[in-house]
């Protein structure tokens, strides 16, 4: 009579002799196990989806004059300032 050939097998062994997984000869709990794949996943999700910052937007030409004050001495040299402005911007289109 032929005794049976007995293979090793991994599966079998794990469930023959272990509760819980082994991770580098250590005893690891499903539950942990468990934990750590979500909590991974997701933050492997939220990293990719981030991206990159954001530039703030460039501001129009009416709030760049807006906030640049002319400080002129007299009135007469603000309308000048002002005018000079106008006729310089006017250039700038035709080109």
């Amino acid at each position: 009579m032929v005794p049976p050939v007995v293979t090793f097998s991994p599966t079998l062994w794990f469930h023959q002799y272990c509760d819980q997984p082994v991770i580098l000869g250590r005893a690891i709990k499903n539950e942990y196990l468990a934990l750590g794949t979500i909590f991974g996943t997701v933050g492997l999700s939220m990293l990719a989806m981030g991206g990159g910052k954001k530039e703030a937007a460039k501001p129009t030409l009416e709030q760049v004059k807006e906030s640049v004050p002319i400080s002129a001495s007299s009135r007469e040299e603000e309308d000048f300032i002002k005018k000079f402005i106008a006729e310089a911007e006017k250039d700038s289109s035709k080109h």
